[in-house]
């Protein structure tokens, strides 16, 4: 794939590492100030409730769901509101799900009034959010380790088969009613993939989806055409078949090696790689690059790869004949057919003009994969100003977002 293809293949390889780069120290003071404990981060000993909910006022519990391939996920729930609410009163669920090389932290960065989950707490939401496999929270399996490569086997189709259906599963049964969806990015592709084959939406009311992913042909940023040339087709060379842990030392290493190609300006990476965000307080973006970054695996990094340069969303491709018929029963992987997504399933999807991984032009290739959507069932926002992280992190996103949301989510009956 030649012209834009390329350059968005090294565009979203590019993307995960550098993100992760800290220029600059986000100082405990700013911790406080906005959505994280003072002096707290989320780990296994001092979960995200603690880091990032109670300080606040709410209520919070840590939950863990086991999926039937033996990860241990941590998720929170956010029952009620900063006021409580009636007594007795069923309260609507809504999973929350971020994006790649991130966790459920992400959506706490600014201060309450300003972020998804306990916005929609304060407007009666039973709120639950989640960590994927591999991230800080989420590192535990009925049987293997992070140090084992074995643990890393895995790329964003076992997200898709295993990881969405149990947290639906857990959170259904707990709440006994259907589930209001919210995904970001990598939270939007494999929600897409397994409303296509027909997975969740029984258990599922209506889904809204921000900085939607699923073809990745014309994402573009300044830095993509070295990264194509260092990069495309190397990171199993560079980082083995296993974990990808952008603030490792191979990682950092490669990061250096990008940036100091000459006429490569590294000096404001997030928007180098996400785009031009329009919204976002500058020590937010601090506590993104201090805090946030999270390990996937490299197969998720070579399957996403593997949807730019195929131009088609499709499950993960071994590069080998006997590899994909021993998977698949079949040479080529199959696809993920986005316009068999029940077309009466209510989907609100949110974009923005600057954004440099969710291109326009990308959004409309799967908007009219959604063409035969039923109309009343398809709402589609733009914002012409919105890049990558806007969506997450803007200081504006209440209402510029996800005050939609909540009315798109309250529209359904």
């Amino acid at each position: 794939m030649g012209g834009p293809g390329l350059l968005s293949l090294a565009a979203w390889s590019f993307y995960v590492l550098v993100l992760a780069v800290q220029p600059h120290q986000a100082h405990s003071s700013i911790r406080g100030s906005f959505g994280l404990n003072k002096g707290a981060v989320a780990s296994p000993e001092n979960g995200l409730c603690a880091s990032s909910v109670t300080v606040h006022g709410y209520k919070c519990e840590e939950h863990e769901v086991t999926t039937k391939d033996g990860y241990i996920l941590s998720v929170q729930r956010i029952p009620e509101g900063r006021v409580g609410g009636t007594a007795g009163t069923k309260k609507q669920p809504v999973l929350i799900q971020h994006g790649l090389i991130a966790d459920g932290m992400s959506w706490f960065l600014n201060s309450p009034e300003q972020n998804l989950p306990l916005i929609l707490a304060d407007k009666g939401f039973d709120v639950w959010i989640s960590n994927n496999r591999g991230t800080r929270l989420s590192q535990r399996h009925v049987s293997l380790d992070p140090s084992q490569p074995a643990y890393w086997n895995w790329s964003w189709d076992e997200l898709v088969s295993f990881e969405l259906p149990a947290l639906f599963d857990y959170v259904y049964g707990q709440t006994g009613q259907k589930i209001d969806y919210v995904g970001h990015s990598l939270g939007t592709l494999t929600a897409l993939a397994s409303f296509s084959e027909g997975k969740l939406v029984n258990q599922l009311k209506s889904a809204a989806l921000l900085s939607p992913i699923a073809y990745l042909s014309y994402m573009k940023t300044a830095l993509g055409v070295v990264a194509a040339k260092s990069f495309v087709g190397e990171i199993g060379t560079l980082f083995g078949l296993a974990e990808f842990n952008p603030k490792g030392k191979a990682g950092g290493d490669f990061i250096k090696f990008l940036c100091d190609n000459p006429g490569v300006d590294c000096s404001d990476l997030v928007t180098a790689i996400t785009g031009k965000n329009c919204c976002l307080n500058s020590s937010t973006v601090d506590l993104l690059l201090t805090n946030v970054t999270q390990p996937t695996s490299t197969m998720t990094m070579v399957h996403l790869s593997q949807t730019v340069r195929d131009g088609v969303v499709a499950k993960f491709n071994y590069g080998r004949l006997d590899y994909n018929l021993k998977h698949y029963g079949q040479a080529i992987p199959p696809i993920y057919n986005l316009s068999n997504i029940p077309h009466d399933l209510p989907l609100f999807l949110s974009y923005g003009g600057q954004d440099a991984l969710s291109d326009v032009l990308d959004v409309k290739h799967l908007l009219d994969d959604l063409k035969s959507h039923d109309v009343d069932k398809l709402s589609v926002q733009f914002i012409k100003d919105y890049a990558h992280v806007d969506f997450i992190m803007g200081v504006n996103a209440k209402d510029v977002v996800y005050n939609q949301v909540v009315k798109f989510f309250r529209g359904q009956h």
